[in-house]
């Protein structure tokens, strides 16, 4: 088994090489503009364009993939290649900040064969980029991303008001000076719920309002209307969705111990007339096109300890949500639970990590409720790094490996135990609304089982100076008994992509 992953992974990796050679001349072929924003080295930054006053600055993200699906009945191997430009101007006044962000995204070479009927669904993220894009093997837009007026210093030097579109990310209300409570609430709270979905080939954004008070403890509101984009190349117009946020954050400090605390409120009006992806009958969703109005409390605690032995750092996140499921009523719930060690040493700069995630599943689709959790609009790939998965009826088990060799490398390895959490609801995927005609999410039946898979993925992220960086990124997953009943043929599947990041 370990021989026949390393033979695959060599021949992605031989395919991704190609893929990128050609992705990165095309780059260079491009004007010194680009990039997905990455944090610059400590001894490095980049001084941004001005001009009368207003600020130039940009991105350019390409990304070649290559996907080795468990076996079905179409194309479950293929590559593909997008790219997304990004070019923000801003401009920043004592009173008002102003900011127009344009997009260019381009998805190229989809795989024309990779949704195969039935159960089996899209073999991959390619299926997915070439149904949302009305079958097209190509797609390339052009629409604002960003589009926004933040008004400052309304009573209090403390307060903004922000109108417009712009991105928004559920869990990032504030900035910690903690290296590691930075990553920990980058990396495993922020986005959970409401994200940009950023590793998708488009990305989302929200068009409404947001009012933020800051200081040492924060306050924001939002009410908010989700952007098309994700996996449609199209991301101009808004969805019939609405939703209402508001958080309460502020630090817990004492004797070597830094934390933060964060409560929370989300509400989720979805107004598409649309079949749901649930456990019920199919003959049984069709005829519910009622709203989905589902209401989240929750919080989460981070929180790190210098001790004797290194850092010890404790991630908690929980909630749960009620209301109404389109004719059923919705009730669900779903933890989080982590702890991180980094020794003290100076040597590869170690940080391990252990967790387990839990979100629940509906153990009966005939009695008129859904007790299935409801991710929302999250990124999911922060915390399904292989996305065959998410939150969704899902127990996840896990470890986790950092390495730092040195400033500019960063190694990561992940081990997961996957199984659903109810045997009598669906394997879910997806990372919710992005198009008027689709629902979000899919289901695949279970079969009665819970069994998943068992996954394990490697990454490397390379900041070659404070413009470019470069991620490498291979997973292996072993299928289970739900995975064995679908795709009978073949229950390993792969994924790996080529990652160049540039910015000005």
């Amino acid at each position: 088994m370990i021989c026949e992953t390393f033979v695959s992974m060599k021949s992605l990796i031989s395919r991704l090489a190609i893929l990128v050679l050609a992705s990165t001349a095309m780059v260079a072929q491009q004007p010194a503009a680009a990039a997905q924003p990455q944090a610059p080295t400590a001894t490095q930054s980049i001084t941004p364009l001005k001009w009368r006053g207003l600020t130039f600055s940009g991105s350019l993200r390409v990304r070649t993939e290559a996907w080795d699906w468990f076996e079905g009945n179409a194309e479950n191997t293929y590559p593909y290649v997008h790219e997304l430009f990004r070019l923000q101007v801003t401009r920043q006044t004592e009173r008002a900040d102003f900011g127009l962000e344009i997009a260019v995204p381009a998805i190229l070479g989809l795989p024309e064969g990779a949704v195969a009927p039935g159960a089996q669904g899209a073999l991959g993220l390619g299926g997915n980029y070439y149904t949302a894009n009305g079958n097209n093997r190509n797609s390339v837009s052009i629409f604002p991303k960003q589009a926004y007026v933040r008004f400052k210093n309304l009573g209090s030097d403390k307060n903004s008001l922000t109108f417009g579109r712009f991105e928004f990310v559920e869990g990032g209300e504030t900035t910690l000076k903690d290296g590691t409570l930075a990553a920990l609430k980058r990396d495993r709270i922020a986005h959970r719920l409401l994200g940009t979905f950023a590793f998708s080939a488009v990305g989302r954004s929200f068009d409404g309002v947001q009012f933020s008070h800051g200081g040492k403890q924060n306050v924001t509101v939002a009410a908010l209307r989700p952007t098309r984009g994700v996996f449609q190349a199209d991301g101009l117009g808004s969805l019939d969705i609405g939703v209402l946020y508001g958080a309460y954050t502020a630090p817990v400090a004492g004797k070597n111990v830094k934390g933060e605390l964060r409560v929370f409120a989300l509400g989720y009006d979805d107004e598409r007339p649309l079949v749901k992806t649930d456990n019920r009958p199919v003959a049984v969703r069709n005829l519910d096109r009622d709203e989905v109005q589902v209401a989240t409390i929750g919080g989460n605690y981070i929180q790190v300890a210098d001790t004797g032995i290194g850092k010890i750092d404790t991630v908690l996140w929980g909630v749960y949500q009620f209301g109404n499921w389109g004719v059923q009523d919705h009730r669900a719930a779903a933890a989080v639970a982590e702890i991180g060690w980094q020794p003290k040493t100076t040597v590869l700069k170690p940080w391990l990590r252990a967790g387990y995630s839990y979100g629940s599943g509906d153990g009966d689709p005939n009695d008129g409720k859904h007790n299935t959790f409801f991710q929302t609009l999250p990124t999911p790939r922060l915390y399904a790094r292989f996305p065959f998965y998410n939150m969704q009826n899902n127990q996840d088990a896990y470890g986790i490996l950092i390495l730092r060799p040195t400033k500019k490398l960063s190694l990561r390895s992940d081990l997961h135990a996957l199984r659903l959490a109810n045997s009598n609801d669906l394997w879910y995927q997806g990372g919710g609304a992005f198009q008027a005609r689709s629902f979000g999410y899919v289901g695949r039946p279970s079969g009665g089982s819970r069994g998943l898979a068992y996954l394990w993925d490697i990454s490397a992220d390379y900041q070659v100076n404070a413009r470019v960086g470069v991620t490498a990124y291979f997973a292996n997953a072993w299928g289970k008994s739900v995975i064995k009943n679908i795709y009978p043929e073949g229950q390993t599947g792969r994924f790996g992509y080529l990652e160049l990041n540039y910015k000005f």
